[in-house]
Protein backbone atom coordinates (compact mmCIF):
# COMPACT_ATOMS: atom_id res chain seq x y z
CA UNK A 1 0.00 0.00 0.00
CA UNK A 2 1.27 3.51 -0.76
CA UNK A 3 2.35 5.86 2.01
CA UNK A 4 2.18 9.64 2.42
CA UNK A 5 3.25 12.06 5.16
CA UNK A 6 3.02 15.78 4.51
CA UNK A 7 6.57 17.26 4.36
CA UNK A 8 5.83 19.79 7.09
CA UNK A 9 9.45 20.39 8.09
CA UNK A 10 10.39 21.45 4.57
CA UNK A 11 7.24 23.54 4.19
CA UNK A 12 8.02 25.40 7.42
CA UNK A 13 11.59 25.92 6.26
CA UNK A 14 10.40 27.54 3.02
CA UNK A 15 7.72 29.68 4.66
CA UNK A 16 9.61 30.93 7.68
CA UNK A 17 13.34 30.68 6.99
CA UNK A 18 13.90 30.87 3.27
CA UNK A 19 11.28 33.61 2.88
CA UNK A 20 10.97 35.46 6.16
CA UNK A 21 7.31 34.99 7.07
CA UNK A 22 7.33 38.43 8.70
CA UNK A 23 7.20 39.90 5.18
CA UNK A 24 3.80 38.30 4.73
CA UNK A 25 2.58 38.90 8.29
CA UNK A 26 3.34 42.62 7.98
CA UNK A 27 1.04 43.02 4.97
CA UNK A 28 -2.37 44.65 5.59
CA UNK A 29 -4.89 42.16 6.96
CA UNK A 30 -2.30 39.50 7.83
CA UNK A 31 -1.35 40.46 11.38
CA UNK A 32 -3.03 37.40 12.91
CA UNK A 33 -1.15 34.96 10.69
CA UNK A 34 1.89 34.51 12.86
CA UNK A 35 4.16 31.49 12.30
CA UNK A 36 2.52 29.57 15.13
CA UNK A 37 -0.94 29.94 13.59
CA UNK A 38 0.30 29.07 10.10
CA UNK A 39 2.05 25.95 11.44
CA UNK A 40 -1.06 24.79 13.28
CA UNK A 41 -3.15 25.21 10.12
CA UNK A 42 -0.61 23.20 8.13
CA UNK A 43 -0.64 20.46 10.76
CA UNK A 44 -4.43 20.20 10.66
CA UNK A 45 -4.39 20.13 6.87
CA UNK A 46 -1.81 17.34 6.98
CA UNK A 47 -4.02 15.28 9.31
CA UNK A 48 -7.00 15.67 6.98
CA UNK A 49 -5.05 14.89 3.83
CA UNK A 50 -3.23 11.90 5.32
CA UNK A 51 -6.18 10.46 7.21
CA UNK A 52 -9.21 11.24 5.03
CA UNK A 53 -8.18 11.95 1.44
CA UNK A 54 -5.17 9.71 0.94
CA UNK A 55 -7.03 6.46 1.81
CA UNK A 56 -9.53 7.28 -0.98
CA UNK A 57 -6.90 7.79 -3.68
CA UNK A 58 -6.46 4.21 -4.87
CA UNK A 59 -10.10 3.22 -4.41
CA UNK A 60 -11.22 6.35 -6.24
CA UNK A 61 -8.93 5.46 -9.14
CA UNK A 62 -10.25 1.89 -9.30
CA UNK A 63 -13.92 2.86 -9.08
CA UNK A 64 -13.84 6.12 -11.01
CA UNK A 65 -16.87 8.30 -11.69
CA UNK A 66 -20.08 6.92 -13.18
CA UNK A 67 -22.54 8.54 -15.57
CA UNK A 68 -26.19 7.68 -16.10
CA UNK A 69 -28.90 9.82 -17.73
CA UNK A 70 -27.08 13.07 -17.08
CA UNK A 71 -26.24 12.20 -13.47
CA UNK A 72 -22.60 11.86 -12.39
CA UNK A 73 -21.63 10.04 -9.22
CA UNK A 74 -18.19 10.42 -7.72
CA UNK A 75 -16.37 7.41 -6.21
CA UNK A 76 -17.42 5.95 -2.88
CA UNK A 77 -16.28 8.06 0.02
CA UNK A 78 -15.79 11.25 -1.98
CA UNK A 79 -19.07 12.86 -0.90
CA UNK A 80 -18.45 12.20 2.80
CA UNK A 81 -14.88 13.46 2.42
CA UNK A 82 -16.09 16.59 0.64
CA UNK A 83 -18.64 17.29 3.37
CA UNK A 84 -15.88 16.97 5.98
CA UNK A 85 -13.60 19.17 3.86
CA UNK A 86 -16.28 21.82 3.56
CA UNK A 87 -17.35 21.61 7.21
CA UNK A 88 -13.73 22.00 8.25
CA UNK A 89 -13.61 25.35 6.46
CA UNK A 90 -10.97 24.25 3.95
CA UNK A 91 -12.91 25.55 0.93
CA UNK A 92 -12.80 29.04 2.48
CA UNK A 93 -9.17 29.14 3.57
CA UNK A 94 -7.79 31.36 0.79
CA UNK A 95 -10.86 33.50 0.11
CA UNK A 96 -11.72 37.06 1.11
CA UNK A 97 -13.34 37.39 4.56
CA UNK A 98 -15.94 39.67 2.94
CA UNK A 99 -17.49 36.56 1.42
CA UNK A 100 -16.91 34.21 4.33
CA UNK A 101 -13.30 33.34 3.60
CA UNK A 102 -10.47 33.04 6.08
CA UNK A 103 -7.96 35.16 4.17
CA UNK A 104 -5.12 32.66 4.62
CA UNK A 105 -1.97 34.05 2.98
CA UNK A 106 -1.21 32.57 -0.43
CA UNK A 107 2.13 30.95 0.57
CA UNK A 108 0.43 28.85 3.26
CA UNK A 109 -2.57 28.11 1.03
CA UNK A 110 -0.21 26.88 -1.68
CA UNK A 111 1.43 24.45 0.74
CA UNK A 112 -1.98 23.06 1.67
CA UNK A 113 -2.81 22.73 -2.01
CA UNK A 114 0.33 20.64 -2.45
CA UNK A 115 -0.85 18.32 0.32
CA UNK A 116 -4.24 17.94 -1.37
CA UNK A 117 -2.62 17.07 -4.68
CA UNK A 118 -0.23 14.59 -3.09
CA UNK A 119 -2.95 12.88 -1.08
CA UNK A 120 -5.63 12.73 -3.78
CA UNK A 121 -5.21 14.89 -6.83
CA UNK A 122 -8.54 13.79 -8.37
CA UNK A 123 -10.45 14.92 -5.27
CA UNK A 124 -8.46 18.15 -5.11
CA UNK A 125 -9.72 19.21 -8.53
CA UNK A 126 -13.26 19.76 -7.22
CA UNK A 127 -12.45 22.50 -4.68
CA UNK A 128 -9.59 23.68 -6.88
CA UNK A 129 -11.88 24.57 -9.79
CA UNK A 130 -14.30 26.25 -7.41
CA UNK A 131 -11.56 28.49 -6.07
CA UNK A 132 -10.59 29.41 -9.63
CA UNK A 133 -14.20 30.39 -10.36
CA UNK A 134 -14.22 32.45 -7.16
CA UNK A 135 -11.05 34.26 -8.30
CA UNK A 136 -12.52 35.10 -11.71
CA UNK A 137 -15.86 36.32 -10.36
CA UNK A 138 -14.24 38.30 -7.57
CA UNK A 139 -11.99 39.97 -10.13
CA UNK A 140 -14.43 40.71 -12.94
CA UNK A 141 -17.97 40.20 -11.66
CA UNK A 142 -20.43 42.92 -10.77
CA UNK A 143 -21.34 43.48 -7.14
CA UNK A 144 -24.66 41.73 -7.74
CA UNK A 145 -22.94 38.66 -9.17
CA UNK A 146 -20.44 38.61 -6.33
CA UNK A 147 -23.12 38.74 -3.66
CA UNK A 148 -25.21 36.14 -5.47
CA UNK A 149 -22.53 33.52 -5.99
CA UNK A 150 -19.37 34.09 -3.97
CA UNK A 151 -20.56 33.33 -0.41
CA UNK A 152 -21.76 29.86 -1.44
CA UNK A 153 -18.70 29.22 -3.60
CA UNK A 154 -16.46 30.16 -0.69
CA UNK A 155 -18.35 28.00 1.79
CA UNK A 156 -18.21 25.04 -0.57
CA UNK A 157 -21.99 24.71 -0.63
CA UNK A 158 -21.76 25.39 -4.35
CA UNK A 159 -18.96 24.50 -6.79
CA UNK A 160 -17.57 26.23 -9.86
CA UNK A 161 -16.16 25.32 -13.25
CA UNK A 162 -14.54 26.96 -16.25
CA UNK A 163 -16.05 26.10 -19.65
CA UNK A 164 -13.68 27.00 -22.47
CA UNK A 165 -12.85 24.03 -24.68
CA UNK A 166 -15.00 22.91 -27.60
CA UNK A 167 -14.49 19.84 -29.76
CA UNK A 168 -12.97 21.85 -32.61
CA UNK A 169 -11.03 24.37 -30.53
CA UNK A 170 -8.75 23.85 -27.58
CA UNK A 171 -5.76 26.16 -27.56
CA UNK A 172 -7.20 28.33 -30.33
CA UNK A 173 -10.17 29.80 -28.47
CA UNK A 174 -10.71 32.27 -31.27
CA UNK A 175 -12.62 29.51 -33.09
CA UNK A 176 -15.21 28.86 -30.37
CA UNK A 177 -18.85 28.78 -31.51
CA UNK A 178 -20.96 28.89 -28.34
CA UNK A 179 -23.47 31.74 -28.67
CA UNK A 180 -24.94 34.20 -26.20
CA UNK A 181 -28.16 36.00 -27.22
CA UNK A 182 -29.41 38.93 -25.11
CA UNK A 183 -32.75 38.58 -23.32
CA UNK A 184 -35.07 41.46 -22.45
CA UNK A 185 -34.36 41.13 -18.71
CA UNK A 186 -30.59 41.68 -19.05
CA UNK A 187 -29.71 37.99 -19.01
CA UNK A 188 -28.46 35.97 -21.99
CA UNK A 189 -29.41 32.67 -23.60
CA UNK A 190 -26.32 30.49 -23.93
CA UNK A 191 -26.25 27.77 -26.58
CA UNK A 192 -23.37 25.48 -27.46
CA UNK A 193 -21.31 22.48 -26.41
CA UNK A 194 -18.18 22.27 -24.29
CA UNK A 195 -15.84 19.33 -23.66
CA UNK A 196 -13.19 18.41 -21.09
CA UNK A 197 -15.00 20.30 -18.33
CA UNK A 198 -13.51 19.23 -15.01
CA UNK A 199 -16.24 18.81 -12.36
CA UNK A 200 -18.87 19.90 -14.89
CA UNK A 201 -21.30 17.57 -13.13
CA UNK A 202 -20.95 15.84 -9.75
CA UNK A 203 -22.88 14.81 -6.65
CA UNK A 204 -20.88 16.77 -4.08
CA UNK A 205 -22.65 20.16 -4.06
CA UNK A 206 -26.21 21.40 -4.40
CA UNK A 207 -25.36 23.76 -7.27
CA UNK A 208 -22.60 24.20 -9.86
CA UNK A 209 -21.69 27.64 -11.19
CA UNK A 210 -20.29 27.46 -14.71
CA UNK A 211 -18.15 30.25 -16.16
CA UNK A 212 -18.75 29.95 -19.90
CA UNK A 213 -16.99 31.61 -22.81
CA UNK A 214 -19.36 32.51 -25.65
CA UNK A 215 -19.94 35.01 -28.46
CA UNK A 216 -22.47 37.83 -28.58
CA UNK A 217 -24.34 38.37 -31.89
CA UNK A 218 -22.25 41.45 -32.74
CA UNK A 219 -18.95 39.92 -31.63
CA UNK A 220 -15.86 40.49 -33.77
CA UNK A 221 -14.09 37.37 -34.98
CA UNK A 222 -11.25 35.71 -33.12
CA UNK A 223 -10.33 36.12 -29.48
CA UNK A 224 -11.42 39.76 -29.48
CA UNK A 225 -15.05 38.62 -29.70
CA UNK A 226 -15.22 36.37 -26.65
CA UNK A 227 -17.35 37.22 -23.63
CA UNK A 228 -17.68 35.42 -20.28
CA UNK A 229 -20.94 34.44 -18.63
CA UNK A 230 -21.93 32.94 -15.31
CA UNK A 231 -24.37 30.09 -15.93
CA UNK A 232 -25.68 28.22 -12.85
CA UNK A 233 -26.80 24.61 -13.00
CA UNK A 234 -29.83 25.63 -10.93
CA UNK A 235 -31.27 29.11 -11.06
CA UNK A 236 -30.82 31.20 -7.93
CA UNK A 237 -33.94 32.79 -6.45
CA UNK A 238 -34.02 36.33 -5.05
CA UNK A 239 -33.60 35.02 -1.51
CA UNK A 240 -30.45 33.09 -2.52
CA UNK A 241 -32.07 29.67 -2.49
CA UNK A 242 -31.75 27.16 -5.33
CA UNK A 243 -34.56 27.28 -7.88
CA UNK A 244 -35.44 25.36 -11.06
CA UNK A 245 -32.86 23.65 -13.23
CA UNK A 246 -31.22 25.69 -15.99
CA UNK A 247 -31.21 24.49 -19.60
CA UNK A 248 -27.88 22.69 -19.47
CA UNK A 249 -26.76 19.13 -18.89
CA UNK A 250 -23.81 16.80 -18.86
CA UNK A 251 -24.05 14.52 -21.89
CA UNK A 252 -21.10 12.22 -21.11
CA UNK A 253 -17.98 11.80 -19.02
CA UNK A 254 -14.59 10.93 -20.45
CA UNK A 255 -12.88 7.60 -19.84
CA UNK A 256 -9.41 8.77 -19.01
CA UNK A 257 -5.87 7.59 -18.49
CA UNK A 258 -5.76 9.02 -14.96
CA UNK A 259 -7.47 11.28 -12.38
CA UNK A 260 -10.41 8.91 -12.67
CA UNK A 261 -12.03 10.18 -9.50
CA UNK A 262 -12.44 13.58 -11.17
CA UNK A 263 -15.46 13.88 -13.48
CA UNK A 264 -14.36 15.23 -16.87
CA UNK A 265 -17.58 16.17 -18.63
CA UNK A 266 -19.07 17.03 -21.99
CA UNK A 267 -21.58 19.82 -21.40
CA UNK A 268 -24.51 20.98 -23.52
CA UNK A 269 -26.05 24.44 -23.11
CA UNK A 270 -29.46 24.67 -24.82
CA UNK A 271 -30.55 28.25 -24.34
CA UNK A 272 -29.33 28.23 -20.76
CA UNK A 273 -29.75 31.47 -18.84
CA UNK A 274 -26.53 33.28 -18.04
CA UNK A 275 -25.27 36.70 -17.00
CA UNK A 276 -22.40 38.67 -18.46
CA UNK A 277 -19.24 38.82 -16.35
CA UNK A 278 -17.24 41.97 -16.98
CA UNK A 279 -17.35 43.80 -20.29
CA UNK A 280 -18.65 42.46 -23.62
CA UNK A 281 -15.93 40.92 -25.79
CA UNK A 282 -13.46 41.04 -22.86
CA UNK A 283 -14.18 37.57 -21.56
CA UNK A 284 -10.81 36.10 -22.34
CA UNK A 285 -9.12 38.76 -20.23
CA UNK A 286 -11.44 37.94 -17.32
CA UNK A 287 -11.02 34.20 -17.80
CA UNK A 288 -7.23 34.51 -17.85
CA UNK A 289 -7.42 35.67 -14.23
CA UNK A 290 -8.86 32.26 -13.44
CA UNK A 291 -6.60 30.46 -15.90
CA UNK A 292 -3.43 31.94 -14.42
CA UNK A 293 -4.59 30.88 -10.96
CA UNK A 294 -5.31 27.41 -12.32
CA UNK A 295 -1.95 27.24 -14.11
CA UNK A 296 -0.14 27.81 -10.85
CA UNK A 297 -2.41 25.24 -9.21
CA UNK A 298 -1.64 22.73 -11.96
CA UNK A 299 2.06 23.28 -11.34
CA UNK A 300 1.44 22.47 -7.68
CA UNK A 301 -0.36 19.31 -8.82
CA UNK A 302 2.87 18.22 -10.45
CA UNK A 303 4.78 18.97 -7.26
CA UNK A 304 2.28 17.12 -5.06
CA UNK A 305 2.29 13.97 -7.17
CA UNK A 306 6.10 14.10 -7.33
CA UNK A 307 6.32 14.29 -3.52
CA UNK A 308 4.12 11.27 -2.86
CA UNK A 309 5.87 9.27 -5.60
CA UNK A 310 9.24 10.11 -4.05
CA UNK A 311 8.15 9.10 -0.56
CA UNK A 312 7.01 5.72 -1.80
CA UNK A 313 10.19 5.19 -3.80
CA UNK A 314 12.29 5.88 -0.70
CA UNK A 315 10.20 3.49 1.40
CA UNK A 316 10.55 0.75 -1.19
CA UNK A 317 14.28 1.32 -1.63
CA UNK A 318 14.79 0.85 2.11
CA UNK A 319 12.76 -2.35 2.27
CA UNK A 320 13.45 -4.13 -1.01
CA UNK A 321 16.56 -6.37 -0.92
CA UNK A 322 18.26 -7.30 -4.19
CA UNK A 323 21.94 -7.99 -4.88
CA UNK A 324 24.93 -6.79 -2.93
CA UNK A 325 26.53 -3.37 -2.80
CA UNK A 326 29.38 -2.89 -5.26
CA UNK A 327 31.72 -2.06 -2.36
CA UNK A 328 30.85 -5.14 -0.32
CA UNK A 329 28.08 -6.57 1.85
CA UNK A 330 26.06 -3.97 3.79
CA UNK A 331 23.38 -6.16 5.38
CA UNK A 332 25.20 -9.29 6.48
CA UNK A 333 22.13 -10.60 8.32
CA UNK A 334 20.10 -10.65 5.11
CA UNK A 335 20.41 -12.64 1.88
CA UNK A 336 20.82 -9.37 -0.08
CA UNK A 337 21.27 -5.65 0.54
CA UNK A 338 18.48 -3.05 0.33
CA UNK A 339 18.46 -1.52 -3.13
CA UNK A 340 19.14 1.83 -1.43
CA UNK A 341 22.87 0.91 -1.54
CA UNK A 342 23.06 0.90 -5.34
CA UNK A 343 24.39 4.11 -6.97
CA UNK A 344 21.74 4.20 -9.68
CA UNK A 345 18.91 3.94 -7.17
CA UNK A 346 20.49 6.74 -5.12
CA UNK A 347 20.85 8.79 -8.32
CA UNK A 348 17.13 8.44 -8.97
CA UNK A 349 16.12 9.24 -5.40
CA UNK A 350 18.38 12.28 -5.19
CA UNK A 351 17.17 13.50 -8.58
CA UNK A 352 13.61 13.33 -7.29
CA UNK A 353 14.48 15.01 -4.00
CA UNK A 354 16.53 17.81 -5.58
CA UNK A 355 13.79 18.72 -8.03
CA UNK A 356 10.98 18.50 -5.45
CA UNK A 357 12.62 20.63 -2.77
CA UNK A 358 13.84 23.12 -5.37
CA UNK A 359 10.37 23.42 -6.87
CA UNK A 360 8.77 23.88 -3.46
CA UNK A 361 11.21 26.68 -2.72
CA UNK A 362 10.56 28.34 -6.08
CA UNK A 363 6.79 28.05 -5.58
CA UNK A 364 7.20 29.71 -2.18
CA UNK A 365 8.90 32.68 -3.83
CA UNK A 366 6.12 33.09 -6.38
CA UNK A 367 3.46 32.69 -3.68
CA UNK A 368 5.05 35.40 -1.57
CA UNK A 369 5.03 37.81 -4.52
CA UNK A 370 1.39 36.99 -5.24
CA UNK A 371 0.53 37.82 -1.63
CA UNK A 372 2.38 41.14 -1.97
CA UNK A 373 0.47 41.83 -5.20
CA UNK A 374 -2.84 41.09 -3.47
CA UNK A 375 -2.36 43.03 -0.24
CA UNK A 376 0.50 45.53 -0.39
CA UNK A 377 -0.22 49.25 -0.47
CA UNK A 378 3.13 50.00 -2.14
CA UNK A 379 2.51 50.48 -5.87
CA UNK A 380 6.11 49.79 -6.82
CA UNK A 381 6.16 46.57 -4.81
CA UNK A 382 2.87 45.49 -6.39
CA UNK A 383 4.21 46.16 -9.89
CA UNK A 384 7.39 44.20 -9.21
CA UNK A 385 5.38 41.33 -7.76
CA UNK A 386 3.01 41.30 -10.73
CA UNK A 387 5.93 41.28 -13.17
CA UNK A 388 7.66 38.42 -11.38
CA UNK A 389 4.53 36.28 -11.04
CA UNK A 390 3.68 36.82 -14.71
CA UNK A 391 7.18 35.78 -15.74
CA UNK A 392 7.21 32.68 -13.55
CA UNK A 393 3.66 31.39 -14.18
CA UNK A 394 4.49 29.49 -17.39
CA UNK A 395 7.65 28.10 -15.77
CA UNK A 396 5.79 26.89 -12.68
CA UNK A 397 3.06 25.30 -14.78
CA UNK A 398 5.27 23.65 -17.39
CA UNK A 399 8.43 22.70 -15.53
CA UNK A 400 6.68 21.48 -12.38
CA UNK A 401 4.32 19.25 -14.37
CA UNK A 402 7.09 17.95 -16.63
CA UNK A 403 9.09 17.07 -13.53
CA UNK A 404 6.04 15.61 -11.80
CA UNK A 405 5.65 13.11 -14.62
CA UNK A 406 9.38 12.41 -14.80
CA UNK A 407 9.57 11.83 -11.04
CA UNK A 408 6.52 9.55 -11.02
CA UNK A 409 8.17 7.55 -13.81
CA UNK A 410 11.41 7.37 -11.80
CA UNK A 411 9.43 6.02 -8.85
CA UNK A 412 8.18 3.18 -11.05
CA UNK A 413 11.78 2.56 -12.08
CA UNK A 414 12.85 2.28 -8.44
CA UNK A 415 10.15 -0.32 -7.89
CA UNK A 416 11.12 -2.24 -11.02
CA UNK A 417 8.45 -4.65 -12.25
CA UNK A 418 6.49 -4.22 -9.04
CA UNK A 419 5.98 -0.57 -9.91
CA UNK A 420 4.32 -1.46 -13.19
CA UNK A 421 1.53 -3.50 -11.65
CA UNK A 422 -1.48 -1.97 -9.96
CA UNK A 423 -1.08 -3.56 -6.51
CA UNK A 424 1.55 -1.12 -5.22
CA UNK A 425 -0.33 1.97 -6.45
CA UNK A 426 2.73 3.57 -8.03
CA UNK A 427 1.66 3.33 -11.66
CA UNK A 428 -1.35 5.49 -10.75
CA UNK A 429 0.95 8.43 -10.09
CA UNK A 430 2.34 8.23 -13.62
CA UNK A 431 -1.18 8.23 -15.05
CA UNK A 432 -2.42 10.99 -12.76
CA UNK A 433 0.62 13.18 -13.44
CA UNK A 434 0.33 13.05 -17.23
CA UNK A 435 -2.74 15.26 -17.64
CA UNK A 436 -1.13 18.19 -15.85
CA UNK A 437 1.21 18.65 -18.81
CA UNK A 438 -1.83 19.12 -21.06
CA UNK A 439 -4.64 21.05 -19.43
CA UNK A 440 -4.72 24.78 -18.69
CA UNK A 441 -2.59 25.25 -21.80
CA UNK A 442 -0.16 22.54 -22.91
CA UNK A 443 3.41 22.94 -21.78
CA UNK A 444 4.46 23.86 -25.30
CA UNK A 445 2.00 26.76 -25.15
CA UNK A 446 3.47 27.80 -21.80
CA UNK A 447 6.92 27.88 -23.38
CA UNK A 448 5.64 30.05 -26.24
CA UNK A 449 4.03 32.37 -23.70
CA UNK A 450 7.33 32.72 -21.86
CA UNK A 451 9.49 33.36 -24.91
CA UNK A 452 7.02 35.07 -27.22
CA UNK A 453 5.18 37.30 -24.73
CA UNK A 454 6.87 37.52 -21.34
CA UNK A 455 10.49 38.03 -22.42
CA UNK A 456 9.95 40.98 -24.79
CA UNK A 457 7.24 42.61 -22.64
CA UNK A 458 8.06 46.22 -21.77
CA UNK A 459 11.56 45.96 -23.14
CA UNK A 460 12.48 42.96 -21.02
CA UNK A 461 11.37 44.44 -17.70
CA UNK A 462 9.92 41.15 -16.47
CA UNK A 463 13.20 39.34 -16.97
CA UNK A 464 15.01 41.84 -14.78
CA UNK A 465 12.70 40.94 -11.87
CA UNK A 466 14.46 37.58 -11.82
CA UNK A 467 17.97 38.49 -12.90
CA UNK A 468 18.43 41.48 -10.58
CA UNK A 469 17.97 39.57 -7.29
CA UNK A 470 20.12 36.72 -8.60
CA UNK A 471 23.01 39.01 -9.52
CA UNK A 472 22.64 40.88 -6.23
CA UNK A 473 22.83 37.59 -4.32
CA UNK A 474 25.95 36.52 -6.18
CA UNK A 475 27.61 39.88 -5.52
CA UNK A 476 26.73 39.91 -1.80
CA UNK A 477 28.03 36.37 -1.26
CA UNK A 478 31.08 36.39 -3.53
CA UNK A 479 33.38 36.04 -0.51
CA UNK A 480 31.19 33.59 1.39
CA UNK A 481 33.26 30.39 1.69
CA UNK A 482 30.14 28.33 2.37
CA UNK A 483 28.78 29.23 -1.06
CA UNK A 484 32.06 28.84 -2.95
CA UNK A 485 31.01 25.52 -4.56
CA UNK A 486 27.58 26.87 -5.49
CA UNK A 487 28.02 30.35 -6.94
CA UNK A 488 30.14 29.49 -10.02
CA UNK A 489 27.63 26.96 -11.43
CA UNK A 490 24.79 29.38 -10.66
CA UNK A 491 26.61 32.21 -12.40
CA UNK A 492 27.32 30.02 -15.42
CA UNK A 493 23.64 29.04 -15.65
CA UNK A 494 22.65 32.71 -15.52
CA UNK A 495 25.08 33.42 -18.36
CA UNK A 496 23.47 30.59 -20.35
CA UNK A 497 20.07 32.24 -19.86
CA UNK A 498 21.42 35.61 -20.97
CA UNK A 499 23.13 34.17 -24.07
CA UNK A 500 20.04 32.16 -25.01
CA UNK A 501 17.80 35.20 -24.53
CA UNK A 502 19.99 37.33 -26.77
CA UNK A 503 20.18 34.62 -29.43
CA UNK A 504 16.40 34.16 -29.56
CA UNK A 505 15.58 37.86 -29.61
CA UNK A 506 18.14 38.59 -32.31
CA UNK A 507 17.19 35.73 -34.62
CA UNK A 508 13.45 36.07 -34.09
CA UNK A 509 13.58 39.48 -35.79
CA UNK A 510 14.17 37.74 -39.10
CA UNK A 511 12.43 34.40 -38.46
CA UNK A 512 9.62 33.98 -35.93
CA UNK A 513 10.04 30.20 -36.05
CA UNK A 514 13.14 30.68 -33.91
CA UNK A 515 10.86 31.49 -30.96
CA UNK A 516 8.91 28.27 -31.32
CA UNK A 517 11.98 26.16 -31.98
CA UNK A 518 13.77 27.41 -28.89
CA UNK A 519 10.85 27.84 -26.49
CA UNK A 520 10.65 24.47 -24.72
CA UNK A 521 14.42 24.22 -24.23
CA UNK A 522 14.52 27.84 -23.07
CA UNK A 523 11.81 27.28 -20.48
CA UNK A 524 13.68 24.32 -19.02
CA UNK A 525 16.96 26.28 -19.10
CA UNK A 526 15.33 29.18 -17.29
CA UNK A 527 13.62 26.87 -14.82
CA UNK A 528 16.80 25.02 -13.93
CA UNK A 529 18.55 28.34 -13.37
CA UNK A 530 15.75 29.49 -11.08
CA UNK A 531 16.09 26.24 -9.13
CA UNK A 532 19.85 26.80 -8.86
CA UNK A 533 19.23 30.22 -7.37
CA UNK A 534 16.79 29.02 -4.72
CA UNK A 535 19.14 26.11 -3.90
CA UNK A 536 21.98 28.58 -3.35
CA UNK A 537 19.73 30.64 -1.10
CA UNK A 538 18.80 27.53 0.87
CA UNK A 539 22.48 26.63 1.35
CA UNK A 540 23.19 30.12 2.68
CA UNK A 541 20.63 29.43 5.43
CA UNK A 542 21.25 25.72 6.00
CA UNK A 543 25.05 25.46 5.95
CA UNK A 544 25.67 27.46 9.19
CA UNK A 545 23.18 25.20 10.98
CA UNK A 546 24.29 21.89 9.53
CA UNK A 547 26.82 20.98 12.22
CA UNK A 548 24.68 21.92 15.20
CA UNK A 549 22.88 19.29 17.28
CA UNK A 550 19.92 18.00 15.32
CA UNK A 551 21.35 19.42 12.12
CA UNK A 552 20.56 16.47 9.87
CA UNK A 553 17.76 18.41 8.12
CA UNK A 554 20.20 21.18 7.22
CA UNK A 555 23.02 18.79 6.26
CA UNK A 556 20.62 17.07 3.89
CA UNK A 557 19.78 20.46 2.37
CA UNK A 558 23.43 21.19 1.63
CA UNK A 559 24.08 17.68 0.28
CA UNK A 560 21.00 17.79 -1.94
CA UNK A 561 22.08 21.20 -3.24
CA UNK A 562 25.48 19.78 -4.17
CA UNK A 563 23.82 16.96 -6.07
CA UNK A 564 21.63 19.44 -7.95
CA UNK A 565 24.55 21.68 -8.90
CA UNK A 566 26.82 18.83 -9.97
CA UNK A 567 24.42 16.36 -11.57
CA UNK A 568 21.35 18.27 -12.78
CA UNK A 569 22.28 21.90 -13.43
CA UNK A 570 24.87 21.00 -16.14
CA UNK A 571 21.90 20.36 -18.43
CA UNK A 572 21.83 24.10 -19.05
CA UNK A 573 24.89 23.83 -21.30
CA UNK A 574 23.24 21.24 -23.53
CA UNK A 575 20.02 23.23 -23.61
CA UNK A 576 21.90 26.34 -24.70
CA UNK A 577 23.58 24.39 -27.50
CA UNK A 578 20.20 23.07 -28.68
CA UNK A 579 18.73 26.59 -28.67
CA UNK A 580 21.66 27.96 -30.65
CA UNK A 581 21.23 25.27 -33.29
CA UNK A 582 18.21 27.22 -34.52
CA UNK A 583 15.01 26.16 -36.22
CA UNK A 584 16.32 24.96 -39.57
CA UNK A 585 16.64 21.26 -38.78
CA UNK A 586 12.97 21.00 -37.79
CA UNK A 587 11.33 23.53 -40.10
CA UNK A 588 13.15 22.52 -43.30
CA UNK A 589 12.23 18.87 -42.91
CA UNK A 590 9.82 17.96 -45.71
CA UNK A 591 6.21 17.58 -44.56
CA UNK A 592 5.67 14.54 -46.76
CA UNK A 593 8.61 12.72 -45.14
CA UNK A 594 6.98 12.54 -41.69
Amino acid sequence: MPVYKAPLADMRFVLHQLYDSAVVTDLPGNAEFMPELIDSVLEEAAKFCEGVLFPLNQSGDLEGCTYENGVVRTPSGFKAAYNAFRDGGWTAMGADPEFGGQGLPIPAAMMIEEMLCAANVAFGLYPGLSHGAYVALNHAGSEVLKQTYLPNLVSGKWAGTMCLTEAHCGTDLGMLRTKAVPNDDGSYSITGSKIFISAGEQDLTENIIHLVLARLPDAPSGVKGISMFVVPKFMVRGDGSVGPRNALQCTAIEHKMGIKGSATCAMSFDGATGWLVGEPHKGLRAMFKMMNTERLSVGIQGLGVAEVAYQNAVTYARDRIQGRALTGVKAADKPADPIMVHPDVRRMLLTMRAYIEGCRALAGWVARELEILAKSTDDDAKQAADDFASLMTPIIKAMFTDLGFEIASLAVQVYGGHGYIRDHGIEQYVRDARIAMLYEGTNGIQALDLVGRKLPQDGGRLLTRFLDPVMEFIEVHENNDVLAPFLPPLQQAVEHVQIATGFIMENAMSNRDEIGAASVDYLRLFGLTALAFVWARMVAIAAPKAEADGGQFYRAKVQTAKFFMERLLPQTGALLAAIQSGSATMMEFEDSAF
